[in-house]
């Protein structure tokens, strides 16, 4: 199964401006729930442009990876991966 299709991304701004806009000091919140129980298994608390970063590699690797390939790669991941 796609991990796109097991995953869901949940990500929380601390503002509303795009990051490139955005106050350095701000931080967002990316989770990946399960779709299936509805857990977060995933989390991270970052800067705003890390954070932005970070999503644009989650969302490619969510569309050409499979689920367990996904959660592997993830898994062990920290700020200074990205």
């Amino acid at each position: 199964m796609r991990a796109n299709r097991a995953y869901e991304l949940i990500v929380s701004r601390g503002g509303r401006e795009p990051a490139f806009m955005s106050d350095p000091n701000r931080t967002d919140r990316i989770e990946v729930v399960s779709v299936d129980d509805g857990e977060v298994i995933l989390y991270w608390n970052l800067p705003v442009k890390d954070a932005a970063r970070l999503l644009k590699l989650l969302r490619a690797d969510l569309v050409s990876l499979d689920a367990e390939e996904f959660f592997d790669k993830w898994l062990d991941a920290d700020a200074e991966d990205f």
